[in-house]
């Protein structure tokens, strides 16, 4: 219960060279005959016309065998014929640009890539469902490896080296990974945004970060130290946290506003969908500490292929990166939320909903023990994950599908916190199991709508399209930063402010907050 065409090129050529083509021989061409007044133009009496296209730098336009133009007159009094403006467009087969050609792209027709697309255009070719299905596997192997270790594996394995002090060495190395994890994601993010391989912009960082964490994976299973431990898993936080800043970004690179909340949806419901499964695969499937962190390495290397080998990504032409600056680099990383209120409301409201989510969670096993009086909390928790998932999974995808049905984003996200909020009201007033259970199907049909319309929310908001994954780098901060926080804020809480009544009681306001935040953003619906 935690917390996302191939450019062939475009034509360019030296001023003032055009060609002289017959009307007759002219199709769909926009020619533009400046200053004319009172002139009636008839196309099929045109004969020899010189072709004049304005404003065009360094191009040498040539409108071979075309016919049937249509002339538009600026400034022409009852002109016989008007066409509509044409700026930007991609230089095609057969199209011909009457404005400034920049940074256009035209697909392989063998790539599978929408002809004319642009790599920071704002995208509306839909996906498929093959593409969102590719993507919210590698999604689900970033979380499942996430996730699986700080719940399972690593408690397990610290139990083992220092029984005496587990619960310390325990809050160390977790600690370590997750300043790990702020800061590499949106390095990982900002370098990825600057790639200019032939495979794209983001692929190989799926691939690279999916290799970096099972191989910090792989050495974690083998440590013996809690200095050992930590070291693995920084090494697997910083890998996996760069397969992250990959994984988040292609929605907002080729997801159409149209289809976003559904597809964040299906992505984001894959981070409660890892904890189940990686909790099921390292205790029933496999046995031992070190047979789990080496099924999950390859597990994260395998589910990762399918949207690396199969579905391509336009590359970024070397001349819209930037030259290397260490100091503009370190700078972009900040994002003034002055300059840009939008992007930092969202990501308050990201942060507060998430510290409010984890505060509600992170003590459940000791709530059922200590409050509750459940018999076996260890199973208690896990029959309660699996109700949360469930209850995500059924407002998830749908209410995504609403969202980008009627174009509307804060609305859900006010919704999500008083239904989170209630969740969190009920564990205050009621310490029962069936209390418990309904908690835990109001809670994870509350955040079920905030994976699906916050992360859509939240790619509306970015800067700028040069920065997308740097940026969600930086929002990411949101996610990670309140797991680091909560216990430091619960354990207070709990001592001094009523127990866990006044912890759920927190949690609930924390939520609230958070979601009647959202209202201050006035870049989207």
């Amino acid at each position: 219960m935690t917390s996302a065409p191939a450019p062939d090129g475009a034509g360019r050529a030296d001023r003032g060279a055009h060609s002289v083509g017959s009307a007759a021989e002219v199709a769909d061409a926009a020619v533009t005959v400046p200053e004319v007044a009172d002139a009636a133009v008839t196309v099929p009496e045109v004969a020899d016309a010189a072709v004049t296209v304005p404003e065009v730098a360094d191009a040498a336009v040539t409108v071979p065998e075309v016919a049937d133009p249509a002339v538009a007159v600026p400034e022409v009094a009852d002109p016989a014929v008007a066409v509509p403006k044409v700026a930007d467009a991609a230089v095609t087969a057969g199209a011909v640009t009457a404005g400034a050609v920049t940074d256009a792209a035209v697909a392989d027709p063998g790539s599978g890539l929408p002809a004319g697309s642009a790599v920071l255009d704002e995208p509306t070719v839909p996906v498929t469902a093959a593409w969102t299905t590719s993507l919210s596997l590698a999604t689900l192997a970033v979380f499942m490896a996430f996730m699986t270790p700080i719940q399972i594996l690593l408690p397990l394995q610290l139990e083992h080296i220092d029984p005496h002090d587990k619960n310390a060495a325990l809050s160390l190395v977790t600690g370590l990974g997750a300043l790990v994890a702020v800061l590499a994601n949106p390095l990982a993010g900002a370098w990825s945004d600057r790639t200019t391989s032939r495979f794209g912009r983001r692929r190989p960082w799926i691939l690279g970060g999916a290799l970096a964490g099972a191989a910090g994976l792989a050495v974690t299973a083998v440590q013996h130290t809690v200095a050992g431990v930590a070291l693995g898993w920084c090494l697997a936080q910083a890998g996996l946290n760069a397969m992250l800043a990959g994984v988040a970004t292609p929605v907002a690179d080729r997801v159409p506003l149209t289809q976003r909340a559904q597809v964040s949806g299906w992505t984001g419901l894959m981070q409660s969908v890892g904890l189940v499964l990686g909790a099921l695969i390292t205790t029933l499937l496999v046995t031992g500490v070190r047979s789990g962190y080496v099924t999950l390495a390859v597990l994260t290397v395998v589910l990762a292929l399918p949207f690396v080998l199969r579905h391509a990504e336009p590359p970024l032409p070397r001349a819209l990166r930037p030259a290397f600056d260490a100091r503009a680099f370190a700078r972009s990383l900040w994002v003034s939320p002055r300059r840009h209120p939008d992007f930092g409301w969202a990501w308050l409201t990201r942060f507060l909903i998430n510290l409010g989510n984890a505060l509600g969670t992170l003590y459940l096993f000791y709530f059922l023990a200590d409050a509750v009086h459940f018999g076996d909390p260890g199973t208690g928790v896990l029959v309660l994950t699996l109700v949360y998932t469930v209850c995500a999974a059924l407002t998830a995808v749908p209410v995504g599908v609403l969202s980008d049905r009627v174009g509307r984003r804060k609305g859900f996200v006010v919704l999500c916190s008083l239904v989170m909020a209630a969740a969190a009201l009920l564990l205050a007033l009621f310490h029962t199991w069936p209390s418990a259970l309904l908690a835990a199907a109001v809670l994870g049909a509350g955040y079920g709508i905030y994976l699906a319309v916050d992360q859509a929310l939240v790619t509306q908001v970015l800067p700028e399209a040069a920065d997308r994954a740097k940026d969600l780098g930086v929002i990411n901060i949101a996610n990670s930063g309140p797991q680091v926080l909560a216990p430091a804020l619960a354990a207070p809480v709990i001592a001094h402010l009523g127990g866990y009544t006044g912890l759920y009681v927190v949690a609930a306001l924390v939520i609230l907050v958070g979601g009647l935040l959202v209202t201050r953003i006035r870049g989207v619906a």
